[in-house]
């Protein structure tokens, strides 16, 4: 699935191109995730000294409640996020793509292509090359960098704009997560929910990627699933506009 005749000329006036990482970057499918929840249970359970199911518990409830597990421990456990970071993103990358068509596309892009992730940056900086796409990427925005403020607090957002000199309305945010689209949608950037084709409803919610049905939104501009399809239908419209602009 691309753009799928959506109106695609409002994008023209976009110069700044953000990027979630973890199912965004990469389909659902790969379930890396899986990965990475395993091992915060692993954290959890080894830091408080509590048994695994007791730990899991815990760990889904900060989740909800503080919007990631690493918010909540440092928060009502006092945990420094250095070791958390560094275990729970050392994970099997075998599963992801290489994605040398999503490469050219995104390096195509007029203007800056950040990534901007909930996850550590050196976890984006990983994934990225793993897939063979981090060539495409002007810079990358950890949870590190936003003071450990998780999208989608505001605080985030504002860090992240600050950080790499962000004018929302002229940036669009490609995120597999439509409650993460709220603030950024009211800032003012164009959004692009990318979701899964698969039936994820056996999952949890807290664990469930996106689907179709998370569009409607009116914080969802565009959807799609099919990221690559999608920015090459963008390159036809926001590509000639870009010449134009730039004149003789």
């Amino acid at each position: 699935m691309s753009a799928n005749g959506a109106d695609l000329s409002p994008l023209t006036s976009r110069d700044v191109w953000v990027f979630d990482l973890d199912n965004t970057l990469y389909p659902a499918e790969c379930d890396l995730f899986a990965q990475i929840d395993q091992r915060m249970t692993d954290f959890v359970a080894r830091f408080l000294r509590l048994e695994r199911a007791e730990a899991r518990a815990l760990q889904k409830k900060y989740y909800a409640e503080h919007g990631t597990t690493l918010k909540g421990l440092m928060t009502m456990h006092g945990m420094s996020p250095d070791e958390f970071l560094a275990h729970v993103h050392e994970i099997d990358l075998s599963p992801l793509p290489i994605k040398p068509d999503l490469c050219t596309a995104i390096a195509a892009l007029p203007g800056r292509k950040l990534v901007y992730t909930n996850g550590s940056r050196r976890h984006a900086e990983r994934v990225t090359k793993y897939m063979q796409v981090h060539t495409a990427f002007d810079g990358m925005f950890g949870i590190e960098d936003a003071g450990f403020h998780p999208k989608p607090s505001q605080d985030a957002y504002d860090a992240f704009c600050a950080a790499h000199d962000v004018d929302p309305a002229r940036a669009i945010l490609f995120e597999d997560l439509e409650r993460n689209l709220a603030p950024a949608h009211a800032m003012g950037f164009a959004t692009v929910l990318v979701h899964s084709s698969k039936d994820w409803s056996h999952e949890p919610v807290e664990a469930r990627p996106a689907g179709p049905e998370d569009a409607d939104h009116p914080h969802v501009d565009y959807l799609t699933a099919d990221l690559t399809g999608f920015l090459q239908d963008v390159l036809q419209v926001v590509t000639p506009a870009a010449d134009a602009s730039a004149g003789p």
